[in-house]
Order: C-alpha cells, then sequence, then structure tokens
C-alpha cells in the first residue's frame, strides 16, 4: 500500500497487437470499488492511464502521453517468458511496507483466461491425487502416513467452488466471499509464510494502516466515482538539450567534457527518428538548433557542430528552458517532450519557474556538473518524472558521459536503446599504459562505438577484435579531446582488447552498443537508489537490476561505486542473496547498504556487471510475490482439474551459463546532516532476515543465517544474541525477557558468510509437541543493536511406534474433507501441520 493514493493514477504498459484495451478497463473499472470497500472507504482508482504501443494504429482518442513512459509505469502488461507461465506477481526490490515497482500480467491474464488457475488456495475443499495409468487418471483422496501425519507424495488441496470466508484479499482475491485483508485479529502469526517473515508477524491489515498515504487520509462518507480512463499512444521522441556556457564552465575543462558527452549523446544514444533541438544559456538563453529529425548521421554531425565552444557569462536556468519550450512548441506541444539540463552553476532564482515547468508536462532530466551546481536543480527531475545525476570533476570516473549515456528513450523498444557495455578512466604518469577487455555477446553489437576521451594530448591507440583483427579507423577530434570508432555491421561476439598509451593525462573509454536482435532480449542493467534524499545517519539502498528480457542473471559480479562531493569513491560489492538489504535470493536484483558519508551534498552512483563461469542466465523466474497456481476446484461435489501448469526442472533453475559486460548509471542522490569529520559510528548491524531453524538429533537445534556487519551489512559484528520462547508474540515482543542462549563460543564472521550454531535448549520445556520459537539479535563493538531477526521455528515430533503387521481387512481410505465448519485462518494451520510446509505467496507493499 506504500506509495498509494486517494485517486491514485495508474499508468499501464500495453504490448502490440495482443488484445484490446476493454479488458484492462473492465478489469479496473471493477476493481476500484471493491478497492474502496476493503480499504474502509479510503482509497480508489481516480485516473488511469493507458499507454498504447506506437506500432498500434493510431486513433483519434489517442492522446499523446504528459509524464507517463513505460519506465516508469506501474503495471505492464506483455506477453509471458517463458511461455506458459502467466502467473501475476509484483516486483519488488524493497522491504515489507515498501512500494513495489510494477506489477506484471499477461495478456491471458487479463482477458481472464487463466482465471481458473489463480483463484483460492484456502477456506474449504479437499485434499485429493490425480493417479495417471496408462492413458488414463483416476482421482482419490490422499492417504496419510500414521507415523509422520504427512499426506503422500503428489497430494493437492483442491478449494471449493462455492466459500464463505471473507479474507483475505492478499491471499485469495478472486473467490467472490473475500473482501476484506487480513487484521491482527485473523491473521496467523505462526504461518510460515513470506508475509511473516518479512513484515514482522503483521498482517496485511496493519501493514496498509502503518503506511503515510493511509495516515493521511479519512474514511469519505459517499461512493467513488468511476474511474476516469486516458488513452495515450506513444510518439516519436522529442529532446530538447540545454546547455550551460556561463563562465563557471571554462573551470576544470567543463565544456570540453560537457561537449565530450553531449557528442556521444547526439552520435549514439539518441534513437533513429527522434527529434532534436538545442539552448545554451549563460545569463540569457540563445537558440542554438530547432528541432530536427535524426534520420542519419548528418543530421547528428549537424547538430553535433552546434556544441558551444565558449564559456562566459553568468547563470539563468529558467531562461534556458523558457528557450526550449519555445523551441518544442514551434513542431509539438510539450506534453511528454524531454529537456536534458545540465548545469554547473548556482542560480536562486530556479524556482521562479517551476509553474511552467509544471505547466508544461515536459520531463526534465538534470545533470548536476561539480559541487557547486544550483541546490534546487533535483527538484525539476522530481516533479517531472526524469532522471537525475551529477557528474563530479574527477574526469576519470567518466560521470558526465555516464550521465548522458544514461538518457535512452523511456518509451522506445528495448532494443533501438543504447546499452553500455564499459566506462572506466585512469590517470596515468609517463608512458604508461591503460590495457583492458571489453565484451561483446551475442545479446548486442548493433551500432557498436568504442569512444576515448582525453586531458592534454591524443594517446596511442590500439584494438582488437575476438579474433585478434587489429582495428582502425578511428575518428579523432582533437577539439573536443576524443577519439571514436563505429564498428560496422554487427560486432563480433568475444573478448575484444584494448591498449591505450599516454603521458601525464587521464583517459577514459567507453564502449555503447544495441541488441543484436529485435526478438532476442538484450541482457540489460538497471541500477537505482531506494531515495532520492539521504539523512545521517539513515542508510541508502543501492539496487542493480540484471535481467535478459524478464529472466533474471544470477551469479553475476555486481559492483556499485558512489562518489560524493568530494570527489571519495567508495566501491561496494552487490550481493543477491536475501539477507541484509537484499530482500529476494536469487531474483537478479543486487542490493547493498550504503553507510559511508564522507560529506553533505550530493552523490553519483555507478554500476558495473560482469558475467564469467559463475553467471547463468535462469530459464524460469519462480516468483514469490505474486498469485499461486490453482491445481483444480471442487464444484458441487466434483473435482475439475486446471490444465497442468508448466513444469519446473532443476535444468530451468540452474539456467545457461552467460559472459557479459554492462555498466549503467544509478543517478544521484543528495545527503543531509552529515557531521564533520571524525563520522561518529551510529550505523547498527542490520537485521537478519534469513534465521533457520531445524531439529539435529533428538534434542539439539540447528541454527543458520546470514552474517550481519558493524555497519549494517559491512564489517563484522560484535556479538549475538539468541533468544527462546514457547509463544511466538511474546518472543516478538518481548525479546529481552526470553530464555538466552549461552553464545560465549559464538564469534560473529565477516558480513554475508554464513552463520551455523547448534545448540541445546535448556531452562525451557523441549518435549514430545513442543513448539520452540527461535529469534537472533546482533550487536557491534559500541553496543549498537540490531532489529530482532525473522522468528524461526522447530516443532518436537516423536513419531509413535510403528505397529506390527497383521493380516486385515482391506478398508477405504477416510475421506478428509476440510469443511465450511472450519474458519479458513485454522485450515491453514491444520494444513502446515500435516503438509510440512505451506507455501504462500503474497504480493507485498
Amino acid at each position: 500500500m506504500s506509495g498509494c493514493k486517494q485517486g491514485l493514477p495508474i499508468p499501464l504498459r500495453l504490448t502490440p497487437a495482443l488484445f484490446c484495451v476493454r479488458p484492462l478497463v473492465d478489469m479496473v473499472t471493477q476493481a476500484s470499488p471493491y478497492l474502496f470497500e476493503a480499504t474502509g472507504k479510503r482509497f480508489y482508482f481516480k485516473n488511469v492511464a493507458i499507454l498504447i504501443p506506437e506500432k498500434w494504429k493510431t486513433k483519434p482518442e489517442y492522446m499523446r502521453p504528459k509524464l507517463e513512459t513505460y519506465k516508469n509505469a506501474d503495471v505492464l502488461v506483455a506477453e509471458p517468458n517463458p511461455p506458459g507461465n502467466d502467473d501475476p506477481y509484483t516486483e519488488q526490490m524493497g522491504n515489507c511496507g515498501e512500494k513495489g515497482e510494477r506489477i506484471h500480467f499477461t495478456p491471458d491474464f487479463i482477458t481472464g483466461k487463466k482465471l481458473p488457475q489463480y483463484g483460492p488456495q484456502d477456506i474449504t475443499g479437499k485434499n485429493v491425487i490425480k493417479k495417471c495409468q496408462g492413458g488414463s487418471c483416476v482421482t482419490k483422496s490422499c492417504k496419510v502416513d500414521r507415523v509422520t501425519g504427512l499426506f503422500e507424495k503428489g497430494c493437492e488441496f483442491l478449494p471449493d467452488r462455492e466459500q464463505t470466508e471473507k479474507a483475505s484479499i492478499m491471499f485469495s482475491p478472486s473467490v467472490n466471499s473475500v473482501v476484506e485483508f487480513c487484521t491482527e485479529k485473523n491473521h496467523n502469526k505462526e504461518a510460515p509464510n513470506l508475509q511473516n517473515q518479512r513484515c514482522n508477524l503483521r498482517s496485511t491489515w496493519e501493514v496498509i494502516s502503518g503506511s503515510e498515504d493511509f495516515k493521511k487520509t479519512t474514511p469519505m462518507t459517499t461512493p467513488p466515482p468511476k474511474p476516469t480512463f486516458s488513452l495515450l499512444q506513444i510518439g516519436q521522441r522529442i529532446v530538447c538539450l540545454v546547455l550551460d556556457k556561463s563562465g563557471s564552465m571554462k573551470s576544470g575543462d567543463r565544456l570540453k567534457r560537457m561537449n565530450q558527452a553531449g557528442k556521444l549523446f547526439l552520435l549514439q544514444t539518441v534513437e533513429q527518428g527522434s527529434w532534436v533541438g538545442m539552448v545554451m544559456f549563460d545569463s540569457a538563453a540563445q537558440v542554438q538548433s530547432e528541432l530536427v529529425q535524426i534520420n542519419g548521421g548528418a543530421k547528428r554531425d549537424a547538430l553535433i557542430r552546434k556544441l558551444p565552444t565558449a564559456a562566459s557569462g553568468g547563470t539563468s536556468i529558467c531562461s534556458g528552458l523558457r528557450s526550449a519550450f519555445t523551441v518544442i512548441r514551434k513542431k509539438y506541444p510539450t506534453d511528454g517532450a524531454e529537456i536534458v539540463l545540465l548545469t554547473d552553476g548556482e542560480d536562486t532564482s530556479i524556482s521562479t519557474c517551476f509553474t511552467e515547468v509544471k505547466q508544461s508536462r515536459a520531463i526534465i532530466h538534470t545533470v548536476a556538473l561539480g559541487p557547486d551546481a544550483a541546490k534546487e536543480l533535483e527538484e525539476l527531475s522530481k516533479m517531472t518524472g526524469g532522471l537525475q545525476t551529477y557528474a563530479s570533476d574527477q574526469a576519470q570516473n567518466n560521470g558526465l558521459i555516464d550521465a548522458f549515456g544514461a538518457l535512452s528513450s523511456g518509451n522506445g523498444a528495448v532494443s533501438q536503446r543504447s546499452i553500455q557495455l564499459e566506462s572506466t578512466g585512469v590517470t596515468l604518469q609517463a608512458s604508461q599504459w591503460m590495457n583492458g577487455t571489453v565484451i561483446v555477446d551475442s545479446t548486442v553489437g548493433n551500432d557498436t562505438l568504442f569512444l576515448i576521451t582525453w586531458t592534454i594530448q591524443p594517446p596511442q591507440i590500439l584494438l582488437w577484435d575476438p579474433s585478434g583483427k587489429k582495428q582502425g579507423g578511428f575518428v579523432v577530434d582533437t577539439d573536443t579531446k576524443m577519439a571514436y570508432l563505429p564498428i560496422p555491421g554487427t560486432a563480433k561476439v568475444g573478448i575484444w582488447n584494448y591498449s591505450l598509451q599516454a603521458s601525464s593525462q587521464t583517459l577514459t573509454l567507453t564502449v555503447t552498443t544495441r541488441a543484436s536482435s529485435a526478438t532476442l532480449p538484450p541482457v540489460t542493467v538497471t541500477s537505482k537508489m531506494n531515495k532520492d534524499k539521504g539523512k545521517f545517519p539513515s542508510p541508502m539502498v543501492v539496487y542493480a537490476k540484471v535481467h535478459q528480457g524478464a529472466l533474471p542473471i544470477l551469479g553475476a559480479s555486481v559492483t556499485a561505486l558512489i562518489e560524493s562531493a568530494k570527489g571519495k569513491t567508495v566501491t561496494l560489492e552487490l550481493l543477491d542473496n536475501g539477507a541484509g538489504a537484499d530482500a529476494t535470493k536469487d531474483d537478479g536484483i543486487y542490493s547493498r547498504y550504503f553507510t559511508a558519508y564522507d560529506t553533505n551534498g550530493r552523490y553519483s552512483v555507478k554500476v558495473r556487471a560482469l558475467g564469467g563461469v559463475n553467471a547463468a542466465r535462469r530459464r524460469v523466474m519462480p516468483q514469490q510475490n505474486g498469485a499461486m497456481y490453482i491445481p483444480g476446484w471442487i464444484e458441487n461435489g466434483e473435482v475439475k482439474w486446471n490444465p497442468p501448469r508448466p513444469e519446473m526442472n532443476k535444468n530451468d533453475l540452474q539456467g545457461k551459463q552467460v559472459c557479459f559486460s554492462r555498466t549503467s548509471s544509478g543517478g544521484s542522490f543528495v545527503a543531509s546532516n552529515v557531521p564533520k569529520a571524525p563520522i561518529p559510528d551510529l550505523f547498527p548491524p542490520c537485521q537478519i532476515t534469513d534465521l533457520k531453524a531445524k531439529l539435529q538429533g533428538d534434542n539439539r537445534i540447528n541454527l543458520t543465517w546470514t552474517a550481519p556487519g558493524d555497519d549494517y551489512d559491512y564489517g563484522r559484528a560484535y556479538k549475538y544474541i539468541i533468544g527462546i520462547s514457547t509463544s511466538i508474540l511474546d518472543l516478538r515482543d518481548k525479546f529481552n525477557e526470553s530464555v538466552q542462549v549461552n553464545t560465549t563460543n559464538l564469534i560473529p564472521k565477516e558480513a554475508n558468510s554464513e552463520e551455523v550454531f547448534v545448540f541445546k535448549p535448556e531452562s525451557i520445556p523441549f518435549e514430545n509437541g513442543t513448539d520452540l520459537f527461535i529469534a537472533v539479535q546482533a550487536v557491534d563493538k559500541v553496543n549498537l543493536m540490531s532489529e530482532i531477526s525473522n522468528i524461526a521455528r522447530v516443532s518436537l515430533f516423536i513419531p509413535p511406534q510403528t505397529p506390527p503387521e497383521t493380516p486385515s481387512p482391506s478398508l477405504p481410505c477416510p475421506e478428509i474433507n476440510v469443511n465450511s465448519t472450519i474458519p479458513g485462518i485454522h485450515i491453514l494451520k491444520i494444513m502446515w501441520k500435516w503438509l510440512g510446509e505451506l507455501q504462500l505467496s503474497v504480493a507485498l507493499g
């Protein structure tokens, strides 16, 4: 619920030529009053924007998008990948209560073709098994093992078609009777599901009512209006560069570096068919180029020649923006147009054009260059949905080129977007070499460009393709201090080697490309921070999503380089281990906490991902934040099986090895409240979120978890406190009063290592039938304590002695019928007792 607002507008992404828009309209129209009642008459869908693909036939009712883009859509509708996997799910980078990235639907799900397979999984029904032999199948009641108390392998729970229970929406939303979320009163806190593990045993309603959005609302006294739908069709991209040429741009070779980045954008980043204009400004604005359509190299070269060559004067950002609006309006409305604004200067009057910016409905991407760029710059990106970036004066970090390289279209096809394979730099001393490799994998290679920059004089440039053939023909621009080589056709797959030699200067190398095919999704890396602003000592979280289409890339080496306004760079290894800042293991989203603040101001973020012998593309994406598949139904006492779900085998999970290299700009954030050095230690260890417990022998308990650090997930904690209780709520709410395990010999390992600890419960009864709950707390060297871990559970069950086998008459197995006289929440508990583990898929957030 976090991020949901009263009268919430939801942009939806559609995939071309799959189905008409009507099913979407019907679905949202029906969902709005349902949401309204379920949230205590607080929330409903007011405005819904549906993005129509550019390739669809144009209709008079289709309008041009304003701030809506595919990249920031809340709901995406696309063909399943792999085919047949129609599971609806929520993409969730953060933790419980945080806003998810987006919801994923497939066309068959939207049109209702998969409704029977994604209905309820609780309430009432029967436990049955389908046994097939010789082409015929028979359905029987499940047998129960009298020793273990578990059902036989292959047993399925099939719900009754007609139900009476009202909860819970997050578990079984398609049951007609279900109209409520689980509350504190009826939530099963002992169920071994993700809701309890991630949300500290809280019900969905507790999470919702604790959100800031909920706290700002009160129940309405009148019914909500029906949603208003806007059909928006993606058109040609419209971009206007607004570039600072004030006197401060002379400092640190900033004008040259701006032109290097601008040249890369015009040469390669901006897509074919786009309309591009250019404005430069100092204390006043000057139009360098009206909108021209990029339809070949001549138009790109003509725009490059318009880049400013001299710096002087003051800084008037609003003058530049107003001129850009004028340039765009000569040909198109400003709705949905993009402005790339770069400045290095202070401007106290920037807020005077905020109203005009909002009214324009243009998207403004901001590039702050150097430590003195206007403090209000990020407000322009925030109010328009644009990207905010920061580049320091450290040329070797290549920040300016990275910022412009990230500005590919938010609405264009993935196959047309520019992809950065490499971005690196170094300051060389006398006649030193800068050597390295770049991997071109099979998913990319079209429109590949190698670009080198320098600060004093051209270096010696050597480049070899994977076959060992030396490449020549670099275009050298001594005025802009750069050289570039476009690779004709599709670049050869494999390892490209380069060697650059220079003396006493800084060199950078950037390699960009595009997908090798319109039908084969490229490996992509997208990165972001959890917030635009960080206030010390609150940590920031950096995320990197490494995928090929919808499939995650596992085992990649992913690092984040975070540079402060002082020029200090911190390197973080990002992890996909389901611990610390990482919410879900093996989902292709790599995460890490950032606590290494050293000053107030802007910080830039860059992510590097490498795939080698340990990296693999998972062929199937098992969704944890999605709807559970229903194998069948009980209707009028008759078993009706649904079509079998596509099977997931071990090979699908292991995936195929993939080698690649990628770099990606993660934008920037602004830090505040950072004290002067020495920075005090105010960061506790992070919460342990993957604690597991199992019995070892008759009376010992084996615990495993991922080690936290001294500062969140960095360093080494000082000690652990382990508490045990027979009451799950007492352990959560009164951890300090729980029975504590002796951990004298438990020495914490380095963060992100696996911890294993075996102990025998003492000072607490642990006998047959006992449920024991365990939690762990980490403590650092200055006695700062982590939050209590997720709560693990072990149950001591001593099976009865098996009676000797004696001949007996054959009797039918008694039918086990979970009927409607048992409340649904208790059925969940019973099912867990029988099955040992009931996996519940919950869309959190």
